[in-house]
């Protein structure tokens, strides 16, 4: 497993999220309240991209049919037909910069 940067914590302030590519694949990273997570970007309904959506609190809400996605763990909590949960990764900080690991 690797780390990759995705850049700096002043580039994601507490309650914003970006969409990176790393590796290949889309990932959204999520600032909560100073901790940071990541989750796979696409949604598993039709593929929209979440870093369009909305975020509250620990929930990413996709833009086009209105799924629900815890972004600390990935697990669908709301949409009403059953689809995969999203894949997280873990975060690493050092001093100014975050790395998510592959």
């Amino acid at each position: 497993m690797g780390k990759i940067i995705v850049g700096k914590k002043s580039d994601l302030l507490p309650g914003s999220m970006q969409k990176v590519a790393v590796d290949g694949r889309d990932i959204l990273v999520a600032n909560i309240d100073g901790n940071y997570y990541a989750c796979d970007d696409t949604c598993t309904h039709a593929g929209a991209s979440l870093a369009d959506g909305v975020l509250e609190g620990g929930t990413i809400t996709c833009g086009w049919h209105g799924a629900k996605f815890n972004c600390m763990t990935g697990k669908l909590e709301k949409f009403p037909a059953k689809i995969r949960d999203l894949k997280s990764y873990q975060i690493v900080v050092e001093s100014d910069s975050v790395f998510v690991e592959v």
